[in-house]
């Protein structure tokens, strides 16, 4: 299972971090997905990475603000978002999978294993 935490309001220019904790597993043995879908919109991936490799991906929407990291168990991964906008109001996914997608407008995950119950990111003033 994967269990996230750490959504909440923020005002433009803050910072969240969130938490996507495994159970069961550990993250050197899948690779790893950030996702998000605000009202109206399509699922979009925000990064997608190999913990166990030390190989992570980011949207050019994200990129330079939000960084993936892992604690030394490779037990919870974590998206923490700095500068956040508007336009990052979504729900967050987590999510597991065999392989990376990455191409020019999308990253993602192949072979879908688990996804986390999400958690809603609002950045409003």
């Amino acid at each position: 299972q994967l269990a996230e935490s750490g959504g909440g309001l923020v005002q433009p220019g803050g910072s969240l971090r969130l938490s996507c904790a495994a159970s069961g597993f550990t993250f050197d043995y899948y690779m790893i997905g950030w996702f998000r879908q605000a009202p109206g919109k399509e699922r979009e991936g925000v990064s997608c990475a190999s913990i166990g490799e030390n190989i992570i991906y980011y949207s050019d929407s994200v990129k330079g603000r939000f960084t993936v990291s892992a604690d030394s168990a490779k037990k919870i991964v974590y998206l923490q978002m700095n500068n956040l906008k508007p336009e990052d109001t979504a729900v967050y996914y987590c999510a597991v999978g065999n392989g990376l997608v990455v191409a020019p407008t999308h990253l993602g995950l192949n072979g879908l294993r688990l996804w986390g119950q999400g958690t809603q990111v609002t950045v409003s003033s």
